[in-house]
């Protein structure tokens, strides 16, 4: 993933965010795929419309990027095909919004966090938590050149040091700081309804918000 130019993103999903996120990678000078449920025939339109540049394809093209973003519903994830992301370097976009999306028992039951419920279903895919906690139309509007000392600043949480680094990379050219949470279990510090989700921070504020909220934190 030397030349950007040739890293090819797949984006699972068309709502707001996956669009959204289409819009900054092609900003940001990726070559963009984009897969729904539906035939690639019948997205290719409104690909073409919301987010000109990128190429609507099938799920199976879409899982075949060097990143593959998953940015459909969470409830959905059982839709998802494993054996299509089996090896993949996926970025968890999604979120778990019980007022909104209803009560859904996978998540409710489960002491594991969101993510670590969707990797155990990928199976063997390389799993990393991020894009979750900043909204749509935010993605495409606080973007800052590396090294400004305002730029906003994202966290991501994964057990594959390699694939972290990649998403790493792939957020500073959208134009965010990335900082390492650690473990895909460490994501649960930047779920919804909490101080990372619900506010903007830079890397030095998140870095303090991520310790904060370590269970090493606690017992210390």
């Amino acid at each position: 993933m030397s030349n950007h130019r040739d890293t090819t993103i797949g984006i699972l999903g068309s709502g707001r965010v996956g669009t959204a996120l289409a819009r900054q990678a092609l900003k940001a000078g990726y070559q963009v795929r984009i897969a729904t449920a539906k035939p690639a025939a019948e997205n290719a339109l409104l690909v073409d419309i919301v987010t000109p540049g990128a190429v609507a394809v099938e799920s199976s093209q879409a899982a075949a990027s060097d990143l593959v973003v998953l940015a459909i519903p969470l409830h959905k994830y059982r839709t998802l095909n494993p054996h299509e992301l089996a090896g993949r370097i996926v970025i968890d976009a999604m979120n778990y919004w019980a007022p909104i999306d209803g009560v859904f028992d996978d998540f409710e039951s489960d002491p594991r966090t969101t993510s670590e419920v969707v990797e155990g279903f990928l199976l063997n895919a390389r799993v990393v938590k991020s894009l979750n906690h900043i909204g749509y139309h935010e993605l495409e509007e606080d973007d800052k050149a590396a090294g400004d000392v305002t730029r906003r600043a994202l966290a991501l949480a994964g057990d594959d040091a390699e694939a972290k680094a990649l998403v790493a990379t792939f957020i500073d050219r959208l134009g965010y700081d990335a900082v390492d949470a650690g473990p895909l279990a460490a994501g649960r510090s930047f779920e919804p309804a909490t101080e990372i989700f619900t506010g903007s921070h830079t890397a030095h504020q998140l870095v303090a918000l991520i310790q904060k909220a370590s269970p090493l934190a606690d017992a210390a």
